[in-house]
């Protein structure tokens, strides 16, 4: 199958000549590079350090002087030229490197001409630009793909310090769930290259990476929610369902209810009790989108209205 065909376009303004190599190496991925443009004001002296970047790497500057003080005049030239090259249908996707948002409407309307649309920006760039690309990488982890504990380092930190850029990985292993048991429910085992397919349409900007992982096999294989299956070639998630868990978790409910005795027991309460005794307790893990769900599932209670509430009773 013939390699796609894709356009680097680059804001100098607003990203770091140590980033070139990374950006190219990273392209080898997607397809062939057909257009390297980088836009600048080329007479600054700030543009003095990637013109050695420029040869080297066969990129073609396109000059834009400032004509307005404090202006970006860069955006309109590139937002110009990526609307020309779409026109001219010779190739399959773009990718925009830029830190900056007000790229966020051009990657829209690529898309909407179906193209596949690359971002590539530091950390700080805004999520609208980020979900306004089909696949978005942050730099740094580029650059430090190299070195594994720098990775490694780069990814636990931004964890730690839970970046507003970085998809929580609550929320990934709660996606995940509903992946595999809305598979469950149709009887369909889950592969692990639906769980990225999935998780890239709904996260343009999801990376392993960010959280210290090369690969996602690996990422879904250490956590304790899920269980990773080989079959032949294809790999498998399921999740991992500690049965003893769910065992403790309905009897102690069960005789919770039992201790309140005719008078029941508030369903809010009653969930604030298993969350203290059993803190690490998912009832999506066990196939239940809710904790009242679980209680709703054990026959011997049963769940009424009272008042404004709800309450448990023994049946």
């Amino acid at each position: 199958m013939e390699d796609k065909r894709y356009a680097v376009l680059i804001d100098s303004d607003n990203i770091s000549s140590k980033y070139i190599s990374s950006i190219l190496d990273e392209m080898t991925k997607y397809g062939v590079v057909t257009y390297k443009r980088i836009y600048g004001d080329w007479t600054s002296t700030q543009a003095n350090k990637w013109k050695t970047q420029l040869m080297e790497n066969s990129i073609t500057p396109i000059q834009q002087f400032r004509n307005t003080v404090g202006k970006n005049a860069t955006d309109s030239t590139l937002i110009i030229d990526a609307m020309d090259i779409l026109y001219t249908h010779s190739v399959d996707g773009f990718c925009i490197v830029s830190s900056d948002g007000d790229f966020t409407r051009l990657a829209s309307r690529l898309r909407e001409s179906g193209m596949h649309v690359i971002g590539m920006g530091e950390s700080k760039t805004p999520r609208s630009f980020r979900a306004a690309c089909t696949v978005f990488t942050d730099l740094e982890l580029l650059l430090f793909q190299t070195d594994d504990n720098a990775v490694a380092k780069e990814g636990k930190s931004k964890g730690k310090k839970k970046s507003e850029n970085v998809i929580p990985l609550k929320n990934i292993e709660n996606d995940i769930i509903e992946i595999i048991t809305e598979n469950d429910n149709r009887g369909k085992e889950t592969g692990l290259g639906e769980i990225g397919s999935r998780l890239q349409k709904k996260y343009s900007d999801f990376d392993v990476r960010n959280y210290g992982y090369s690969s996602l096999s690996t990422f879904i294989d250490e956590t304790a929610v899920f269980d990773v299956k080989r079959k032949d070639s294809t790999v498998f998630v399921g999740l991992h369902t500690d049965k003893d868990m769910k065992k403790r978790v309905k009897r102690f409910t069960i005789d919770t209810v039992a201790e309140n005795g005719t008078k029941g027991i508030e369903l809010g309460y009653l969930g604030q009790k298993i969350h203290e005794e059993f803190p690490t307790f998912n009832a999506r893990e066990f196939g239940y989108a809710t904790l009242s769900k679980f209680i709703y599932g054990i026959k011997d209670l049963k769940v009424e209205s009272s008042g404004s509430s709800m309450k448990v009773y023994i049946r």
